[in-house]
This record gives structure tokens, sequence and C-alpha cells, in this order.
């Protein structure tokens, strides 16, 4: 391309990129306030392209496909989120919070790259090569055949990357590079069109892997327009809470696998480690006979995962009782109080209750409900759930519990941990016919039904059995 010495001033959307001649306050593509922001954008004049030969169409029965197009890692859980390996000339957008652990993931999957595939290369436009070097040495990562390039110029990178042909690229970040030609800081919604759309050509035209990292903004959404989404193959949301050392690394788009897979991660000294049996995990530091806390399979993509839900309910000292929600939905946890209060008799309106998923994960899935409930009454009651006993099912308004989907796997996973009972909504003999044997079904109408039946019965709970009101 070739730059004239004409420029023009046009106020850009931060969110979807949309340009306007004039400023105005709410954006007329996506609907957002404030954020349009004027950009002086230099007017390229394209060149026309003579040495490069044009694609010719190919009759799709006739294009033939290779073991090599995808490359296996060996790493179990980052294969199973790209959907299987490596694809050739793909170009993946990794996004997360800051120190949630994407530049130390890059680097360690840059330095399996580099052995499989004879080199590497990781570009960073936000630290230097001695300020890798030592996140590598405290990672462990001797770093042989893995180049690292301090640039920001996408230009002068790109005419690195020839000159190199690795087996894999890194950009990190996407906001830190741009093209001096268009004018504009690094960051800008034009710059970042721009480089992921020269990138994206280069890692198809030489069949090269090339990640890149994206900041995100304080909605938790990726900074830069929307369509630096729909640009690249598969995007990845790397999450966590900062208390937690577990991470998830969640598939949210991918061409080419499917996009409910989830990877679990510990961070710990020497970097990211895989977490081979997730719900283990979680579950490892549970009591058997906690009061106030029960154990939910839920689904994270096509992944079962057992966790544990804690409540914790006391006598509020104040006029209006606090409900604080960590790792649930909040609004969820008021529909919960509500019925247990409205349908199961439960006295809850004098208290203070506070539920938490251990572990710092984040369940959005309504499967989830019976599994607070329960906790719920259990702290309230002050008796513990049934040792052995896991819990499943959405609350209705009315007290009644819905079924789930896919129980069949909430159930294999239950079993495959030890648990012998398994709570869950009155449903159909037809769904619970694939049921492992060594896991018994205890089912329910009513939320009221299900905490009679799920906790466990004792002297202090029989004096108290009249917080249960006809």
């Amino acid at each position: 391309m070739t730059k004239s010495d004409k420029s023009r001033t046009v106020f850009v959307c931060q969110r979807c990129g949309k340009e306007s001649l004039k400023w105005l306050g709410r954006c007329p593509e996506c609907q957002e306030w404030n954020t349009l922001v004027e950009t002086t954008v230099a007017v390229v004049t394209p060149a026309r392209a003579t040495a490069t030969p044009m694609s010719v169409p190919q009759e799709l029965s006739r294009i033939s496909t290779t073991t090599t197009d995808r490359m296996p890692l060996p790493m179990t859980e980052f294969n199973r989120v790209l959907g299987g390996g490596l694809v050739a000339g793909s170009l993946v957008l990794i996004s997360g919070d800051p120190g949630i652990g994407k530049s130390t993931l890059l680097l360690q999957v840059s330095a399996v790259i580099a052995k499989l595939r004879g080199s590497a290369v990781y570009v960073s436009g936000e630290e230097t090569e001695h300020q890798i070097k030592l996140r590598a040495e405290r990672l462990g990562i001797k770093g042989d055949k893995l180049f690292l390039l301090a640039e920001t110029d996408l230009d002068a990178i790109l005419c690195q990357l020839d000159t190199l042909a690795p087996g894999m690229v890194v950009i990190d970040s996407i906001q830190s590079v741009g093209v001096p030609e268009l004018g504009n800081t690094s960051g800008n919604v034009t710059q970042i069109r721009e480089c992921a759309q020269r990138l994206m050509h280069w890692a198809k035209q030489h069949a090269v892997p090339v990640f890149i990292s994206g900041h995100v903004t304080k909605e938790g959404a990726i900074a830069g327009p929307k369509l630096l989404e729909h640009m690249v193959d598969a995007v990845l949301y790397f999450e966590g809470a900062p208390f937690s050392s577990y991470r998830l690394l969640r598939c949210v788009k991918n061409r080419f696998g499917s996009t409910n897979e989830v990877a679990v991660f510990e961070m710990g000294e020497k970097g990211l480690v895989e977490v081979e049996n997730p719900s283990e995990a979680f579950l490892s530091e549970r009591g058997e006979e906690a009061i106030g806390s029960s154990v939910v399979p839920v689904l994270e993509g096509n992944r079962p995962l057992l966790v544990e839900i804690q409540a914790l309910t006391t006598p509020t000292i104040f006029g209006m009782p606090r409900r604080t929600a960590n790792g649930v939905d909040y609004n969820r946890l008021l529909l919960i109080i509500a019925v247990l209060t409205k349908r199961a008799g439960l006295k809850l309106g004098n208290q203070d209750i506070i539920v938490n998923v251990a572990g710092g994960l984040r369940i959005e899935e309504p499967a989830a409900d019976l599994g607070i409930a329960l906790a719920i009454a259990s702290s309230f009651r002050n008796a513990g759930v049934k040792p052995g006993l896991a819990a499943m099912g959405e609350v209705g308004l009315s007290g009644e519990l819905r079924s789930v989907p896919q129980l069949d796997r909430r159930l294999k996973e239950a079993a495959r941990l030890g648990f012998k009972y398994c709570l869950v909504p009155r449903v159909k003999a037809k769904s619970t016919s694939q049921a492992p044997k060594e896991i018994q079904l205890i089912q329910a109408n009513t939320v009221r039904e299900a905490v009679g039946l799920g906790l466990m019965r004792s002297k202090a709970t029989e004096q108290e059995d009249d917080i249960f009101e006809s």
C-alpha cells in the first residue's frame, strides 16, 4: 500500500469500530454511550499487486487434507480447548484480566512448539527481552529455538518472521503493536483492525499458527472493535478469581472445533499446571458432614465438574438482611431464598445469607439451584447434608423441581468420585435408564421434599421441625 499526503478526521467507536463524520453521544451501531473518539486517519491508496498470483477456485471434492494440518500438543487441557491441536495457519485470540496468566501460558506453549516444530517466535510489545528471560527462568524454560522479539512496528515484525520462518508466532499483545503509516497510536480501533488483518493474511499465507493476546475492558469484554473477534479463527477467555490458584481457559469461538470446551489449570511456582481431575481438586478440602455445604455436578461446556457450594445463615443485626453471592448469580440467589421462604417454610426473612462456590469458580446454569437451596437449608437448620450425596435441579417459582440436561454425564462423574446418592428432580424412567449402577437416585417433586430427603436428621433438627409450616 502507498500513502498519500491526504488525511481526514473521523470519530471512531471504540467498541464496534463504527466511523462517523461528526461526534455523537451514542454510537448508532452498538448503542454504547461516549465511545466515539476523534481520530486522524491517513488516506491509504492500495497498490496494484502484480507479483502475487491470484487464487483460483478449487473443487471441494478435490481438496485433500493431511494429518499435518492439525498438530496435537503434549498438553491435554490445551488440546481440548483447541479442538484436538493447533491448526496450521490459524489465528487464535487469548483474552483475560491483567495478571491472570496469559503471557505465562503463551510462553509455555511457545517453548513446547519450539521443541516440536523447530522454532517459535515470541513477540512482545510490552516487555523487553530481559524481562521475558526472567519469567522464563522462573518457569524453568531454557528457551532453545525460542526467539524473543521486543518490537511494536508490525512491518518490522513481519519482516523478521519472514526471515526466521518459525513454527508458531505469539503477539503479546495486539493492542501494543501498530502500523506507522496509519498515524494513530497503538491500541486504536483502526490500528487493531489493520494489524489483525495483516497477521491473518501472514498466517494463512505461510500456514503458521499465530496467537495474539488481547486486553479486556472493565466490563470484561475484549478491548477494541468487535470485528476483531470475527476476524480470528478462535477466541479463548482466560478466567479465574484473583484469590484462587485455579484458572479456566474457555473457548467461545472455534472454527476448527467445539466451542463447548473448558480447560482447567492451576497457577504454581513453575507456571500453569494442567489439572487432569478438576472435580477431585475442587472437593479435596471438603469435609464429609460439613454443615452448609453441598456438592453439585455442573457442566462447563461439555465437561462435567463436581463443585462445592457453601452457605452460611445467621440472624441479622441490621434492619435489612444482607445477601452475598460469590460465584453464583445474585438475582438467582434471591429467587431461591424467596422460594425456600414461601414454598418450603424456612423463615429466612431475618437471616443474613452468604453463598460461596469453593475454588473461585462461577456457576451460571440453573442446574445448581437445588444445591444452593440445600446448602442454605443445611446452614439454617444446622444439619449436614447426607454423606455421599450430590444434588442437582432447577428450582421453579412454585417450588417445583425441573429436570437438567445431560443427566447421565453428571451422574457418571459423581459415581466416578465415589458418591453413592444423587438428589434429582423426578423424571421419566427413560431419562435415568443410562444412570450408573454405582449411584442411587433420590427423586423429589418439590424443593420442600428435596430438603427433607437431603438433610440428616438429628435431635436438634427434630426440635426445629416447626420451621416447616403447612
